[in-house]
């Protein structure tokens, strides 16, 4: 029986130092970093997602990031397809794919399985639908999804005509709805052998006085000036995801001129802290997750224990496999 490729993630709460263990990690084993957080697969929101610099993906190959436009939909099995591809790419190579980011559901997905083969494009269907939403309108659209695949139809907006008319083809083709492919994906076996490692916090003001200062260099990078223009694009009145990002939805008030901008970034950082929480949550109820503790007391470990630390575990759990 052939022994699955091995892959390794590094998660944790935002401003944990996921980035910078992961780009060790890749030099030190040979990696490629895929990205695994909902808001660096959008373009031209930079500075509020933390986005490796440029340096960084010259110094280390960077996947799944800057892959869509922030108008568009992307659903958690348009990632776990993306990542698919990414991963088998990077092997493909000899490399190790890395996987970096605090989405947990994008990761739990991807692990738990793969994308059940839905059948191809139909290109005289969809020439179609859309000339169908040409001449009905795109609620008209959306209107038909609803009528067959309710579930699909409440995750895309009416204005993505191009996920709707995929979604009606899924149907159309199968009798299926791609609700219920969606949810078949999610059942089928990894082909990976992952070592997922957390970076956790014991003591929590620690990972809190991070935040306060990622917060601060996104502000001083320009984050106002990047939301103002996601702004005036209309980006936050027709995508859902864009709307609700931390980092962006805090200064909208601010914006429209109904808060100052000392109100703003408050309510940016109890934002953030909250969100951190949530994803600590989330993680610490993954078994798979092996974590390695990034303070010693009140007091952050050096960035070449954390590594050591990391190395030490996945090896172990690599001679287990």
């Amino acid at each position: 029986m052939c022994k699955k490729p091995e892959i390794l993630a590094v998660v944790g709460p935002t401003a944990s130092g996921k980035s910078a263990l992961a780009l060790e990690l890749c030099k030190r084993l040979g990696g490629e970093i895929v990205s695994c957080d909902s808001m660096q697969i959008y373009r031209g929101m930079d500075i509020g997602t933390a986005k490796p610099t440029a340096a960084e993906m010259r110094e280390v190959p960077h996947h799944l990031i800057d892959i869509a436009d922030p108008e568009e939909e992307f659903s958690v099995m348009d990632f776990v397809a993306a990542a698919e591809r990414a991963t088998e790419d990077i092997l493909s190579r000899g490399r190790m794919p890395v996987f970096c980011g605090g989405t947990g559901l994008y990761l739990d997905a991807f692990l738990r399985g793969g994308v059940a083969e839905t059948p191809g494009a139909d290109p005289v269907l969809r020439a179609e639908l859309n000339a169908l939403a040409d001449t009905c309108g795109a609620e008209h659209l959306h209107a038909m999804l609803k009528e067959v695949d309710p579930k699909s139809a409440d995750t895309v907006h009416p204005n993505n005509v191009r996920r709707v008319i995929r979604a009606l083809e899924i149907y159309r083709a199968t009798g299926i709805p791609k609700s219920e492919w969606d949810r078949r994906s999610l059942q089928m076996p990894s082909r990976y052998n992952a070592t997922v490692l957390g970076l956790s916090y014991s003591d929590r003001e620690l990972l809190y006085r991070r935040i306060e200062a990622r917060v601060d260099q996104m502000l001083e990078e320009g984050l106002v000036e990047e939301t103002r223009r996601l702004m005036e694009r209309g980006v936050f009145e027709v995508s859902r995801t864009a709307c609700a990002a931390i980092g962006y939805k805090e200064l909208l008030p601010y914006l429209r001129g109904e808060q100052t901008l000392n109100e703003a970034v408050s309510e940016l950082k109890t934002a953030t802290r909250r969100y951190a929480k949530r994803q600590m949550t989330w993680f610490l109820a993954k078994p798979y997750v092996h974590w390695i503790e990034a303070n010693d007391g009140n007091l952050v470990r050096k960035s070449e224990e954390i590594v050591n630390m990391s190395l030490q575990v996945f090896l172990k759990h690599k001679n287990m496999l």
